[in-house]
């Protein structure tokens, strides 16, 4: 069921609203939820109306107004301050992106309410250069921050699917590496919906690589035919399944040919009834439970441990998605040897018959983890680690993984709409706990396979790692080195085993140099007092554990045949960050890539503490550093500080 409006609800809906709330006049202003106000207004001509505002979700004039509340809030407060009176000069919608400009007169005073439906969203209202008055979330990280007095910047434009022309569409698919269809869902705001109506009428294969596409014109052509109505006759409906609404559009899509539609008169009595009418019938309900509530003490606690036992039941299933995504990257070389073999056998033109006999023949390690094959579906079922996992044979190692990844997240949804339902029901119940048993602690991060090593992101996106000692150097070199990586190691003993691993793509210079920085600071380098130390790097042909007639190679040490690239005399350093976005977690590795990725970096070098004394110091000063203690403790501990730290003594030379 779709639960937020899109670029292209947002573009017909401001195409109706427009004249119809010009000069419109503003009346008192309600705050019924952290992300909804309602704003009263008088139209011209229609009278009182109300326009109800859901930050990250929906915005339209509501014949369903919630009752006023009986204490009223600080934003919509400052809102009524500054907008009560005033008249709307202006709507419209920013570079067919999901934000709406509303642009308020009231006397001298020009000001603008900002509305942001993407992501979680939000309310900002700005002066008349731009500055920020007050938001309804205070956001800020390095990149960007929406607090008072801050001007507010708008994204950077995108291609719009209205005006765009067919130079410009083959210019975007020529510089993607991405598909066709995820091109244009991201490139140029319309959302994957729309992205496949486009690819549908134009006969085109959805999951063409866009740098493919010779010819533009066909999209070109089906993307005016399916954006046509956004300049002529909207036609307005409900899309129904079962009876019951799952979407609301503002004209017809050929996805939902079959579907039954109820039409209406505007797009935005469309979104009302969609988004609105059952708030009453809800609203009714709630308010009969509480008159019965006495009576049905009992139904309440059985509804709670239901809705208690689905809970569990979702928290469960998403630790068995991300467990599973873990474990196709944790056996990356025995997953990607099955699907390289099915993929040969596949090209070859054998059949799905022919695979299953002659893998059952076979001696070859991998057969031995396969179950069985589906050849209906194209999957693979193979038991890892005594648990079956399924894998499309046509996505690569990676794409499984991250297709469980996926899975996981819309259960972490379900969790979230499952935590409210049993917040509504504890309020009927009396109750003002979840029972002990599951208040279980959400994870402020998933592992992931390569956090059992030194791990760091480049600046250019790449994972690089390394081992922590010789067991995890042997690993390292015998589990996930493969062809296609770069093998770098320090010119003295006692060096991490450090990985590039390139997913077959051009490692970039910072990349290299970052990996070389990380290796001269996490060996023995660190200890010895030097500034600077010197690296190699390798192809992976050239690293053996075969030692030349006579000799031995200790474990976690390697024999490297052939020519080394080196970098020398390079410094050593180290950073660490914490990242305060919605992931929320401690980083560490060379302060280039560290300074990419999170909002909060100190720098370290060669020092006077030791590593066990510099955790306990850098842990103090994040806990004087921020409000939050709690988060630090859950994320920057110092047993977690310790495992991005450099091996000997240390101090801290910058924030």
């Amino acid at each position: 069921m779709k639960q937020e409006m899109s670029s292209v609800d947002v573009a017909a809906l401001v195409l109706e609203l427009r004249p119809r709330l010009l000069d419109a006049k503003i009346m008192k202003i309600y705050q019924h939820s952290p992300d909804e106000i309602r704003i009263g207004l008088h139209i011209f001509k229609e009278g009182r109306t109300n326009l109800v505002i859901e930050a990250g979700r929906r915005l339209h004039l509501t014949a369903h107004p919630e009752e006023a509340p009986k204490f009223p809030q600080s934003f919509p407060m400052l809102l009524r301050k500054h907008l009560t009176g005033g008249r709307i000069t202006g709507i419209s919608q920013y570079d067919f992106d999901r934000i709406i400009e509303m642009h308020i007169q009231r006397g001298v005073d020009t000001t603008l309410l900002l509305i942001e439906l993407f992501s979680r969203g939000n309310i900002i209202l700005l002066d008349a250069e731009k500055k920020i008055i007050l938001p309804l979330k205070s956001i800020s990280f390095r990149d960007r921050k929406v607090i008072r007095g801050e001007v507010y910047e708008l994204p950077q434009a995108q291609l719009s699917p209205v005006t765009a022309t067919p130079d410009e569409l083959k210019e975007m698919f020529s510089s993607s590496d991405n598909d066709i269809v995820r091109t244009m869902a991201t490139r140029m705001n319309m959302g994957g919906q729309y992205a496949e109506e486009v690819c549908t009428r134009a006969g085109i294969d959805k999951n063409m690589p866009a740098k493919q596409l010779a010819d533009a014109s066909y999209l070109h052509k089906a993307m005016q035919e399916v954006f046509k109505p956004l300049g002529a006759e909207l036609k307005p409906h409900i899309v129904l399944k079962d009876g019951k609404p799952v979407d609301v559009l503002p004209f017809e899509l050929s996805h939902y040919d079959k579907n039954e539609k109820k039409y209406l008169g505007t797009f935005n009595e469309a979104l009302d009834e969609y988004f609105s009418a059952g708030a009453e019938k809800k609203r009714e309900q709630i308010n009969e439970i509480k008159e019965t509530q006495n009576k049905k003490t009992g139904l309440y606690e059985y509804r709670l441990q239901k809705q208690i036992q689905a809970l569990e039941k979702f928290r469960d299933d998403e630790g068995k998605l991300v467990r599973r995504g873990e474990m196709i990257y944790g056996h990356y070389q025995t997953v990607d040897g099955i699907l390289n073999v099915i993929k040969a056998a596949r090209e070859k033109g054998y059949s799905w018959d022919d695979i299953k006999n002659i893998l059952k023949r076979s001696d070859v390690p991998e057969a031995r983890v396969i179950k069985s094959i589906n050849a209906g579906k194209g999957t693979i079922t193979i038991t890892l680690d005594n648990e079956e996992i399924e894998l499309d044979s046509r996505l690569s190692v990676t794409q499984n993984s991250q297709m469980y990844y996926d899975r996981s997240k819309k259960l972490s949804s379900k969790i979230k709409g499952a935590l409210e339902a049993i917040e509504a029901t504890k309020k009927l119940t009396g109750k003002e706990e979840i029972p002990k048993k599951t208040r279980q602690k959400l994870p402020v991060h998933k592992q992931k396979w390569y956090e059992q090593f030194r791990w760091f992101l480049s600046s250019d996106g790449f994972l690089v790692i390394g081992g922590r000692d010789a067991t995890s150097n042997e690993d390292i070199v015998k589990k996930y080195l493969e062809k296609r990586d770069i093998f770098f190691h320090a010119h003295v003993s006692g060096s991490p085993a450090v990985v590039i691993k390139t997913e077959g793509k051009e490692v970039p210079e910072t990349t290299l140099m970052e990996a070389a920085q990380f290796t001269v600071s996490y060996s023995v380098i660190w200890k010895s007092g030097q500034a600077s130390g010197d690296a190699y790097w390798v192809l992976p042909e050239q690293v053996s554990k075969t030692p030349e007639s006579g000799e031995y190679v200790a474990k976690g040490a390697f024999v490297i045949r052939g020519q080394r690239n080196y970098f020398k005399d390079v410094m050593l350093g180290a950073a660490l960050g914490l990242i305060l976005n919605e992931e929320k977690r401690l980083i560490g590795g060379p302060l280039g890539a560290v300074k990419k990725k999170a909002q909060f970096v100190m720098e370290v070098e060669p020092g006077e503490f030791e590593q066990n004394d510099i955790s306990k110091k850098i842990y103090r000063m994040l806990v004087e550093k921020f409000e939050d203690k709690k988060l630090i403790k859950d994320i920057a501990s110092p047993d977690k500080i310790a495992m991005f730290l450099p091996p000997g003594r240390s101090k801290v030379t910058g924030l």
